[in-house]
């Protein structure tokens, strides 16, 4: 038991599945403005094809774009239509029912600065906060915890940073202090999670790397060709790991949400949801990405059950390292893109909306002739969020929180 700094040591991840490293005499934040808010943030890990998610059924070349692979008001199954211009995958009811009664937002085309196809670099950007990946070990959330002075407004001193999952988010890692929750049942560990583990342990732990190393070519090997076993970072390819991936999903966005409702917990939280990387049969309609929509759903809909009271001044927002390619590829799935989208729910928004401006998609519109062309910076979206939500002053955001953003406004009107 004990407060953790950055990653939990091989001692805890071994010992402490299934347990939350609780910390004591935790000061409760001050509601000097009679405000008690919270943020969490999720990270889709793998890369969100938005154009399956969020399908702009008002543009004229949509069809062609996709041919029968695209999302239709009168599909089979149909679009859940949000306004004149874009409609909603199917496999997100509870998302559907929040974006009409005001509480979920979605930005389209956005992507961070990164322009290159790395998953890994991808995610250090979107997580660290700065323009270039390997820059810092530290997490954009975290740098934001420690500017929350005690200005007045909403003042966190002593709080924590939450992180679920056996690798804590690198958003959430840094000074502040991180006390972290690993689920009971995992999923299996994708090639993203073993790539991630391995680089830890190569800084800190160098023989256990060496250990992890080969029992992952072993594993490797006894899942060669014929045994059945899914060598994708998808785990949702067979019907069993569907039912396993909505039990993580829910449970780990349930726990999140409990301890960010309590009256001693964190304010602010983060977790990443593995498997977005869809080269082969997406299956926007049915299949992989649906399934995985479906199952983010049902993590909004545990986080709303489980937060209690705290709903009302709670934003989540669901990011990912960048989108997919605009058009479907030779294997029926989407490629590394650009522009995507982000799903921003909770009782604190002025929801009701899909924030963008729009690209257009001929071909003389997508960006090198393949994605979606980005026309909103994810960081003035995260900026807004912070500004007016936690009330990180603009400067501080510009300089510490996002270094050298100062040309990257915050989005403003985000919130009730």
């Amino acid at each position: 038991m004990g407060i953790v700094n950055h990653l939990p040591t091989r001692r805890e991840l071994l010992a402490g599945a299934g347990a939350l490293f609780a910390w004591s005499q935790m000061p409760r934040i001050a509601r000097a403005e009679g405000r008690d808010p919270r943020l969490l943030v999720i990270v889709l890990r793998g890369a969100l094809d938005g154009l399956g998610a969020v399908a702009p059924v008002g543009d004229p070349d949509w069809i062609s774009l996709r041919g029968d692979r695209a999302l239709l008001l009168d599909g089979k199954p149909r679009a859940l239509p949000l306004d004149a211009f874009f409609a909603l995958n199917p496999a997100m009811p509870n998302l559907h029912r929040l974006y009409k009664s005001g509480k979920a937002a979605i930005v389209h085309a956005a992507a961070t600065p990164y322009r290159e196809r790395s998953h890994f670099d991808g995610q250090d950007v979107l997580e660290s906060g700065f323009t270039r990946p390997g820059a810092t070990a530290s997490g954009w959330l975290n740098r934001a915890l420690l500017a929350m002075e005690g200005d007045g407004r909403v003042d966190p001193r002593g709080s924590r940073a939450l992180g679920i999952g056996s690798v804590t988010p690198l958003v959430v890692r840094g000074s502040a202090p991180v006390m972290t929750w690993v689920p009971q049942k995992l999923l299996p560990a994708s090639e993203d999670t073993q790539r991630r583990l391995l680089d830890l342990y190569q800084h800190t732990d160098p023989k256990l790397a060496t250990v992890l190393q080969a029992r992952i070519k072993l594993a490797s090997l006894s899942a060669g060709p014929g045994t059945g076993e899914a060598m994708s970072d998808d785990p949702t390819l067979a019907p069993p790991g569907i039912a396993r991936v909505r039990a993580y999903f829910a449970e780990a966005a349930g726990t999140a949400a409990r301890y960010l409702a309590k009256q001693d917990g964190p304010r602010v939280g983060a977790m990443g949801f593995v498997g977005w990387d869809t080269h082969i049969a997406e299956g926007a309609a049915s299949g992989q990405l649906y399934n995985l929509l479906g199952a983010l759903d049902g993590a909004f809909a545990a986080i709303e059950s489980n937060i209690g009271e705290a709903w009302k001044e709670a934003v989540v927002a669901v990011v990912t390292e960048f989108g997919r390619t605009a058009r479907i590829n030779g294997t029926q799935g989407t490629d590394h893109g650009t522009g995507t989208v982000a799903f921003l729910i909770g009782g604190g928004l002025a929801g009701g909306r899909v924030i963008a401006d729009w690209p257009g998609l001929k071909p003389a519109q997508l960006l090198d002739d393949r994605d979606l062309r980005p026309t909103t910076d994810l960081r003035a979206v995260l900026k807004g969020l912070l500004r007016d939500h936690l009330r990180v002053e603009e400067n501080v955001l510009a300089d510490a929180v996002f270094p050298g953003s100062a040309d990257v406004k915050p989005m403003a009107g985000l919130l009730a």
